[in-house]
């Protein structure tokens, strides 16, 4: 038995929420909870949720469909139709892969478990980095988020949201990663392939770059590995 108090992480089976999980293992008991959204790669994230909350020894785990995404588009992550577009790590406009309100979905049905479970803390692994694509990325958001909580949850409910790696760089993210003795080889980033990552769209250059800039090598398969 343990004295932590728990927290609920959402796990997407990438690195950033590998990394995330790692930090509040440190602290809290882990509630892990996964979101299937119809994205192109759904059933290989899943694959790395089940074998991270394994990794963390996570009792408590919870897998939500949230099948709407696909229904309503607009992404190229749900919808075959739109091209998921090569790396461009300079681009400051809104990518494709942006799902809209991704983040604040995905934060409902964590506030909702955690009042039910008791969780004191929602942790996710939301990039700062990543802001200049994803609004919902942004610490204003998750600020007015944890507000909007307070107010529609029960009067004793004290929860909070806990961002702990925005403001890392992806190399930071690694390095952490490193440190804390995360399964990174076990987590999955890739938009568009589910047996070797691709190397080419937004997600694999951005974790690619992260490991070269760490001078670590990525442990997962790749079909190419551009240098970022």
């Amino acid at each position: 038995m343990t004295d932590k108090k728990l927290a609920v992480v959402a796990v997407s089976g990438g690195m950033d929420s590998c990394v995330t999980a790692a930090i509040a293992n440190q602290n809290y008991n882990l509630a892990f909870i996964h979101i299937n959204y119809g994205q192109r790669t759904q059933e290989r994230e899943l694959k790395s949720f089940y074998e991270i909350a394994a990794f963390y020894n996570a009792e408590k785990r919870l897998v939500i469909d949230l099948a709407h995404f696909a229904k309503i588009g607009g992404s190229s992550l749900t919808d075959n139709t739109i091209e998921i577009t090569k790396a461009d790590l300079n681009n400051t406009e809104i990518p494709s892969s942006y799902v809209p309100f991704r983040n604040a979905n995905i934060l409902s049905s964590c506030t909702s478990w955690a009042e039910v479970i008791g969780a004191c803390a929602i942790f996710i692994g939301a990039v700062y980095e990543d802001a200049s694509g994803y609004p919902d990325c942004r610490p204003e958001f998750f600020s007015a988020y944890e507000k909007m909580i307070d107010l529609g949850t029960k009067p004793e409910t004290k929860i909070k949201i806990e961002t702990p790696i925005i403001h890392f760089s992806k190399a930071e993210i690694v390095k952490k990663g490193i440190e804390l003795g995360a399964p990174l080889h076990l987590t999955w980033s890739c938009y568009q392939s589910e047996d070797e990552a691709c190397g080419v769209c937004d997600s694999c250059a951005f974790r690619l770059r992260g490991f070269q800039q760490a001078g670590v090598e990525d442990p997962i398969p790749y079909k190419i590995k551009p240098k970022y």
